[in-house]
């Protein structure tokens, strides 16, 4: 999921509109007046997306089988979010859904970018058991990943750490550290949870608590991780026993015999969704998207190929075990960890990310 935090980031920052130029360039080199046309008709909903292989999990197992269903075909386009909005302040957006972080359709909403929702037209929510939190005005809940404790089994003498209160235990596991860098909101949940804090009162965070817990091992953290494969790079070659990294990354590691694991206890989880920008030339075709991605199968399907959490508990039907044990969303770790508050969040993140980028130059 790292591209999408760096995404809101760029946004945050007012660095979105970093080129990502071979997609611009690609969709303006087929943006002719006929083809916007095919839009309207409905034949074709662009969709805007990370790519990659979270772009190739929802190919498989979303696009092409809406497309057999529909006959509608999808176009995926990868734009930053200042290019987002500055198409839908200019009135032409170039993309008709958005598949992008929860609190970015947040953003959007705030900035008057995106569409309120019409949960009529999404029989699919309709007593799903869908995580309220994950229904706003403006978008929808699509899946969740989480951040999570990962370590290398071969470093403390058997010993494998199991929460945030071990991962701060530098006396009993030693060695360097890595925590996240400026990719994505600060990780002061995680030092609050080492310094005792139930999940269910973190919030309102503590700031001053987490900084002074943050002190404690901040000769330790070695590396800021900045792209969702790097901390599985520190871990593989020693440069850090011990990190914070995005769940699922690691999947291909462990599949090749290396020495590592990590912890659901205190994962923090975090969602994408749908959201349909003001001026889309293809809301009816958007809703039909939608609708179908929030089926359990379709949510069963995306969970296979990528490990994203469904956001439809009955999709849990559909999958087994072997399969569940790794996705954010499974009862038991919903249990185990915590959602984070995009409303504190966004309300303090400026404050906050300031007071971080001081503590990092330390």
């Amino acid at each position: 999921m790292g591209d999408v935090a760096f995404d809101r980031r760029a946004f945050l920052t007012g660095a979105g509109g970093i080129a990502l130029g071979a997609a611009a360039a690609s969709l303006t080199a087929c943006e002719t007046r006929a083809g916007r046309n095919v839009t309207k008709t409905g034949k074709v909903l662009i969709v805007r997306n990370i790519g990659g292989s979270y772009g190739e999990a929802n190919r498989k197992a979303l696009y092409d089988p809406f497309t057999a269903e529909t006959g509608i075909r999808i176009k995926v386009v990868n734009f930053g979010h200042e290019q987002m909005l500055a198409q839908v302040k200019e009135g032409r957006p170039r993309f008709d859904v958005m598949d992008i972080d929860m609190s970015n359709l947040v953003l959007f909403e705030h900035e008057g970018a995106s569409e309120p929702l019409d949960y009529g037209r999404l029989k699919n929510t309709r007593n799903a058991g869908i995580a309220q939190s994950l229904l706003t005005p403006n978008g929808v809940g699509k899946s969740y990943w989480a951040s999570v404790l990962a370590y290398r089994t071969d470093a403390f003498g058997g010993r494998r750490p199991e929460s945030w209160a071990d991962f701060w235990s530098l006396w009993r596991f030693p060695g360097s550290r890595a925590l996240q860098g400026e990719v994505d909101y600060p990780e002061l949940e995680f030092a609050l949870l080492a310094d005792g804090v139930p999940l269910d009162r973190l919030y309102p965070l503590d700031v001053d608590r987490a900084f002074k817990v943050m002190d404690e091992i901040r000769g330790s953290v070695r590396t800021l991780w900045e792209y969702g494969a790097e901390p599985g790079e520190l871990l593989s070659r020693g440069s850090a026993v011990a990190s914070s990294t995005w769940a699922g990354r690691l999947q291909s590691l462990l599949g090749r015999g290396t020495p590592l694991a990590y912890e659901w206890n205190g994962a923090r989880r975090q969602s994408n969704g749908f959201g349909i920008p003001k001026g889309s030339a293809n809301p009816d075709a958007a809703y039909r998207l939608i609708d179908f991605a929030l089926r359990p199968e379709v949510q069963a399907h995306m969970a296979r190929l990528s490990l994203d959490g469904p956001v439809v508990p009955a999709a849990y039907g559909h999958l087994t075990e072997s399969t569940a044990v790794h996705v954010p969303s499974t009862p038991g770790h919903l249990l185990s960890g915590f959602d984070l508050d995009i409303g504190w969040w966004l309300e303090n993140r400026d404050a906050v990310t300031r007071r971080w980028q001081d503590w990092a130059r330390t």
